[in-house]
């Protein structure tokens, strides 16, 4: 039985006293959940967050990492630096990253393997645009950008989660159905399955636009693990709300 994994991207918000206010509410709400909690924060603020998530049932994320080990490579974080902060989670190929940052699927395989190196779990992002989906390539993508993944880290490919995010779906209030994300989610597990015999573990997150409102009806779907949260793990009392559906 896998285990439901509620994580929050922050994405480029926040601030000292806003990270201190946030955390203190869900701390003081969460109780013990029935699912693991992540927090995906910028960098410049782990310290904060260690701090304030020591001791508790919520573990730490990061947002990115580099592909490199160490070196001349300005303005990256390696993830032996991530370690030194008791980083947990650490997303990769998000689709923002892909989109602005010109992020390939090799160097999203290669951030996947230097995670999986320094005992991080790597939450390999996955999905399609709005032209892709209404060409009916979204199984095309989804499975090429996860086949890049497997390739490069196929022994250890059960110690990764996955996250579908259709980009049509993220901040746009748009969410897949029900329906729609199960199929996808079921298309990824079969990927999954087809390169280790331990697939069955993985957790595979919905992250598009994810709140209060839609997270019951989609996490009660049999392939849907969880959920990668933007805009609702801003607000303490949505994100509580959201990681209670999982009882």
């Amino acid at each position: 039985m896998r285990k439901k994994l509620i994580a929050g991207n922050w994405k480029m918000n926040g601030s000292v006293a806003a990270n201190e206010a946030l955390v203190e509410g869900l701390l003081a709400g969460i109780g013990t959940p029935v699912c693991q909690v992540g927090l995906c924060v910028p960098s410049v603020y782990l310290a904060q967050c260690q701090a304030l998530v020591a001791g508790s049932v919520i573990e730490l994320g990061a947002q990115d990492v580099s592909q490199h080990e160490r070196g001349a490579f300005t303005g990256e974080v390696s993830c032996a630096m991530l370690k030194e902060f008791g980083v947990r989670y650490c997303l990769v190929g998000h689709s923002e990253r892909r989109q602005y940052h010109f992020e390939t699927d090799a160097v999203v395989a290669a951030k996947a393997q230097r995670a999986l190196a320094c005992g991080i779990t790597p939450i390999v992002c996955v999905g399609e645009t709005l032209a892709e989906r209404e060409a009916g390539k979204t199984e095309e993508v989804v499975k090429r950008q996860l086949a890049a993944v497997i390739h490069a880290n196929g022994h250890c490919i059960s110690e990764i989660v996955v996250a579908y995010e259709p980009i049509w779906a993220i901040g746009t209030g748009k969410t897949a159905s029900s329906e729609q994300a199960q199929q996808v989610h079921a298309v990824l597990r079969s990927q999954l399955q087809a390169a280790s015999n331990q697939a069955g573990r993985i957790q595979i997150l919905y992250g598009g636009s994810m709140n209060a409102a839609n997270a019951a009806q989609l996490l009660a779907q049999p392939d849907i693990d969880g959920g990668l949260v933007g805009g609702a793990a801003l607000k303490a009392s949505e994100f509580l709300s959201i990681i209670a559906c999982t009882h």
